[in-house]
């Protein structure tokens, strides 16, 4: 499991690896079941706080995608497919506001975005 953490960024640190996690449990990257680093080892491994890496493990517990197994760590919990599904839509209707912001800003027409995203959906594999 690859966990970037940017300093410049002005996300605070738990939440750059609660949300890289999230993501990965998401995307199907982390299964159910699977285990997580402990938060000692990813703490010196990412060369931060213990309490800074509990901290998103505590969210990550607290939304119900990872659970915590006394002596033994912290695993990915099983997810329920609809709830995934509703974090995706959230996820997508921001970026789709954004869009609309920034397209909005370059004055682009409705079927000039149509265009721009039927040429973006046929590059997919």
């Amino acid at each position: 499991m690859d966990i970037f953490i940017d300093n410049r960024s002005g996300t605070p640190i738990y939440d750059q690896i609660y949300t890289q996690i999230k993501n990965l449990i998401i995307g199907g990257k982390l299964t159910e079941g699977e285990a997580l680093p402990s938060i000692r080892n990813l703490a010196k491994d990412l060369r931060i706080s213990v309490i800074t890496t509990k901290r998103a493990y505590d969210e990550l517990e607290r939304e119900g995608f990872i659970y915590t197994v006394a002596a033994k760590g912290c695993f990915v919990a099983p997810q329920n497919p609809q709830l995934l599904r509703e974090e995706s839509l959230r996820r997508i209707e921001e970026h789709m506001r954004a869009i609309a912001k920034e397209a909005t800003l370059c004055g682009l027409t409705r079927q000039e975005l149509n265009d721009m995203y039927t040429l973006i959906e046929e590059e997919q594999p």
